[in-house]
């Protein structure tokens, strides 16, 4: 292959899989990502096309299975730019074949395609036809190339990393899927595999133009993500002398953070950077918004780095300190029950900066958090939410002092619409999740921070029911229609229960429901049995009226006015902060 000159060529995966090719995974691509979703839906095109005809095997019609782009200057060593995932997941999918096979002779048939044995006369090592990236080079060796590596990772139960236990889970998946068939019909799907699929084989002599055939296929809808493209640009573009280093550190933030984690990540950095909603694509807004990326050395140590410690923080709640780190976690749970994550980008902000104040993190936290619930319970809009967290953004970025974070405080007017809306028809204004997680952050408030939440259903439970029957005593005490309209959706008439809801009990009357639904135990009048303080203060209650549901909710309202500061309210003043 000369300098200049650019291949294309259409192989057999018997041929991609043989002494023609040594593929390596070069260290700055991603890890490897497929799940079970897309290992399956290969098994399932492969197992198809295999069975669509009678014929001999040699005589099927072929199946393309896309194409992979290399560089390879000369001689079979070839880095793979684009195709490990489908690489990795054939090589799986042979092993598990294999690990089915009862012959010797046939699984070293098999073994042949993943990897070439040495020869102790000749000096030769085992050659392996495709080699990962370093970090997973070896645990793809021992527990998926080599012969007896299969069963010990279908075995493993250690936590692994998102790319190992991406290997693992897949290949159970193959091992489920092969154990519905027969022997002759494993031997099939091999053969069909080996002889009948094929790959389209792109390969340049240079990095350079590797990319950009890698870009214009990713262009047309390679399963990729814009961190995968930015990584390989970053990385490549860092002195080959310091190349692995920083691999290394991108690397190890991607295992601790997750994937998926990993990838939000660089939405939330473009956010700190733009502060307004995305118009373009991440990679056109990070390229313009983030001056350290021109340096690249310098947007790993200085931006990816600490702001990827700082969401696993805030991810987890696991912030630590000598001090206020309980209370600092508590606000990062109840902001993470959240539906939305606009508070995401300046937490990270301010906690890149001020990480060693904990006192000042932990009233930023509060504060923040008492934003966050004020958007939730008013039902402010996204860009309305993105653009009130860009101002508080802005100002930790200009080294302002709490104090002086207006866009960070509620204003009267804001107060006012708070709590009015607290003061309303919660349950009929807000989304079933939103209100849920409102009425637990007032539970919270009302238990002084000793309850925990840790049942998996947690429901709404209106105490007059929304539809009580016409003979049931809620009727006789609610005579007036409106008055019970007025009162059933508000939060006085509202309380949580851990567990499913029984549509039929929902209409009992109050001292049936009470005992027998609520969760108080017969005979017993001064104990509650619930997790929840909303709740065990209407198993305390001896009625259930007009009169009582005013009380209960000037009550709940007086604690969340004091617990979120709503003093001073003021109808009159629409100012923006």
């Amino acid at each position: 292959m000369n300098q200049n000159s650019l291949s294309a060529h259409e192989h057999p995966i018997q041929k991609i899989f043989s002494d023609d090719y040594v593929f390596r995974i070069p260290d700055y691509q991603r890890p490897y990502s497929w799940t079970t979703v897309q290992a399956c839906e290969l098994f399932d095109d492969l197992f198809d096309a295999s069975s669509s005809s009678s014929a001999e095997v040699s005589d099927r019609p072929s199946y393309f299975l896309g194409s992979i782009v290399l560089v390879k200057p000369e001689g079979p060593d070839a880095g793979v730019i684009d195709g490990q995932q489908r690489l990795t997941t054939l090589t799986i999918l042979l092993s598990a074949i294999r690990s089915t096979i009862p012959e010797q002779a046939t699984r070293d048939q098999f073994t042949g395609y993943l990897y070439a044995k040495g020869n102790l006369l000749a000096g030769t090592k085992d050659r392996f036809r495709l080699t990962l990236r370093q970090r997973d080079a070896a645990f793809f060796r021992d527990y998926v190339q080599r012969e007896d590596g299969f069963p010990k990772l279908i075995a493993l139960e250690t936590q692994l990393v998102d790319s190992r236990r991406n290997m693992r889970d897949n290949a159970r998946l193959f091992k489920q899927r092969l154990a519905n068939l027969g022997s002759e019909q494993r031997i099939q799907l091999a053969q069909f595999i080996l002889q009948r699929c094929y790959l389209v084989v792109v390969a340049t002599v240079d990095e350079d133009s590797a990319y950009r055939i890698f870009s214009v296929l990713n262009s047309r809808g390679l399963d990729l993500t814009a961190t995968d493209i930015l990584k390989a640009k970053i990385i490549g573009a860092i002195g080959e002398a310091e190349r692995d280093d920083y691999n290394k550190k991108w690397e190890q933030a991607e295992d601790e953070l997750g994937r998926e984690d990993f990838n939000a990540l660089f939405g939330h950095i473009r956010t700190i950077y733009r502060k307004t909603k995305a118009k373009e694509t991440l990679l056109v807004e990070l390229a313009k918004s983030v001056p350290a990326l021109k340096v690249p050395d310098q947007f790993i140590d200085h931006v990816l780095l600490p702001h990827s410690e700082a969401y696993a923080d805030v991810n987890r709640a696991q912030y630590a300190a000598s001090s206020h780190a309980e209370t600092i976690n508590e606000h990062l749970r109840w902001l993470n029950r959240l539906e939305f994550s606009d508070w995401i980008p300046p937490m990270l902000a301010y906690i890149v900066r001020h990480r060693n104040a904990p006192e000042r993190l932990s009233r930023f936290v509060e504060a923040i958090e008492r934003l966050a619930y004020f958007m939730l319970a008013v039902r402010m809009n996204v860009n309305d939410r993105i653009d009130r967290f860009g101002r508080v953004t802005a100002a930790i970025e200009g080294n302002s002092e709490f104090a002086d974070m207006s866009a960070l405080d509620l204003t009267p007017f804001e107060r006012h619409k708070f709590y009015a809306a607290l003061d309303g028809p919660l349950y009929d204004e807000l989304s079933v999740k939103a209100c849920t997680t409102l009425l637990l952050r007032i539970d919270r408030f009302l238990a002084d921070g000793v309850a925990t939440y840790s049942a998996e259903h947690v429901t709404i439970e209106h105490v007059l029911p929304q539809t009580p029957d016409a003979q049931s005593q809620w009727v006789k005490d609610f005579s007036d229609v409106t008055v019970r309209q007025q009162w059933v959706h508000r939060l006085g008439n509202l309380l949580l229960l851990s567990r499913r809801k029984n549509s039929k009990a929902s209409n009992w009357d109050f001292e049936k429901k009470k005992h027998a639904y609520f969760g108080m135990k017969a005979n017993v009048s001064d104990k509650a049995v619930t997790t929840f303080a909303l709740t065990s203060q209407v198993l305390l209650a001896s009625e259930w009226t007009a009169e009582s549901l005013a009380q209960r909710q000037t009550h709940l309202l007086a604690t969340i006015e004091k617990q979120w500061h709503l003093e001073g309210r003021s109808a009159d003043d629409d100012t923006p902060p």
